[in-house]
């Protein structure tokens, strides 16, 4: 449901890793490598990063750094649409692979907000886990507040496309369709679609498409799988149907990109 570890305790994020957990990473000191799925980031001194639900990650010399690691369930935190709306506001916990290095204002805030955090779950005291959930809103506030002061455009995305977008991720095996998602989250593809138009620009069914190719490439580089397992993994009955798709959506034949990436 939720953890919190300072760096010195997470020996299991020395190698490649994924968890269905929102992770926050804050730097109180030195700095240190963050890779996330193809991308590397370097977290410095009162700076965080967040990673989303799935997205493999590992530190690189985690000893020259100190700092806290705060992980928690979707449903631990998304209480209601509010809930969601603010865990992806500003692009934090996006699912389009937008992590990003934030610098923050005012580190102090943070860290007494995570101490506090992992005080409480070591005592347990009376509602414990509702003074978490709101010291974890306070954080999140706080990194929003950097976000605008340094001049970035507020971005506040719909609770329904982000309930879209975790079906999605949860459901690759399914190979559900739009309208098939739309009625498991109680609205309509039409609705889907002009949310989707209006966060991405791009068709519901396209904004599929892109997370599965994300999460083929990472079953590909860390899960070490054939083109016929990954096929298999992301709901599709011909590996060779899967073969075009993923080549039609990244201009490189699968068993290429696999190649590729073994051999970098």
């Amino acid at each position: 449901m939720i953890t919190i570890k300072t760096f010195d305790q997470a020996t299991e994020l020395e190698h490649p890793r994924r968890v269905l957990k929102y992770v926050l990473i804050f730097c109180t000191s030195g700095s240190t490598t963050v890779s996330i799925d193809e991308n590397e980031f370097i977290l410095k001194e009162n700076s965080v990063i967040t990673i989303t639900s799935g997205q493999i990650h590992y530190f690189k010399n985690i000893n020259h750094a100190t700092g806290f690691i705060l992980e928690f369930t979707y449903d631990f935190f998304c209480k209601d649409d509010n809930d969601i709306e603010l865990i992806f506001h500003n692009g934090l916990f996006c699912h389009f692979a937008m992590n990003e290095m934030i610098q923050v204002d005012n580190g102090k805030i943070i860290i007494k907000e995570l101490e506090e955090i992992k005080k409480e779950l070591i005592e347990t005291p009376y509602q414990y886990l509702i003074s978490i959930h709101s010291r974890i809103e306070l954080i999140l506030i706080e990194i929003n507040r950097t976000k605008i002061n340094r001049g970035d455009e507020i971005y506040k995305p719909d609770a329904v496309f982000l309930h879209f977008l975790e079906t999605v991720l949860k459901n690759f095996e399914k190979n559900l369709s739009v309208n098939e998602i739309a009625d498991l989250i109680g609205t309509t593809e039409t609705k889907l679609n002009e949310l989707s138009k209006l966060h991405t620009n791009k068709t519901a069914q396209m904004v599929i498409f892109g997370l599965i190719i994300s999460e083929a490439k990472r079953l590909f580089t860390y899960e070490k799988l054939s083109v016929k397992e990954v096929a298999y993994a992301l709901g599709f009955n011909d590996p060779f149907y899967f073969s075009n798709f993923f080549k039609k959506h990244t201009n490189i034949a699968p068993k290429l990109y696999k190649e590729k990436v073994l051999n970098s």
